[in-house]
């Protein structure tokens, strides 16, 4: 019984650890010239995860508006600070305000 644990233990432990990349990914940049991607500086700077660089999309902004507004499902996906999310949640959009001026301002483009 003792061994069955252990070893089931040691397959999700090392499952969990396969399945996360812990390594920094480079940015590749496409040649307007040629159809070749060239690799940018290898500064540290240069070491940007690729899901911030992908821009948000409206459709999908509204969608989480409309099905998770109470749950600040939105703001969450576009990276709004955590403690106004927090709030938001707490009272409930602003009672219905916060979350009717987030629909307006994301139309806007201003969110």
């Amino acid at each position: 019984m003792k061994i069955k644990l252990l070893l089931t233990l040691l397959t999700v432990c090392l499952t969990v650890s396969f399945s996360y990349a812990s390594f920094p990914v480079k940015r590749t940049v496409a040649s307007s010239e040629n159809t070749e991607l060239h690799k940018s500086d290898t500064s540290v700077a240069s070491y940007v995860p690729l899901a911030n660089t992908a821009a948000k999309d409206l459709t999908v902004g509204i969608i989480l508006w409309f099905f998770l507004g109470w749950a600040a499902g939105h703001r969450w996906y576009y990276g709004k600070p955590v403690g106004w999310n927090i709030l938001f949640i707490i009272t409930a959009g602003g009672l219905g305000v916060w979350w009717v001026i987030d629909l307006v301002n994301m139309i806007q483009g201003n969110f």
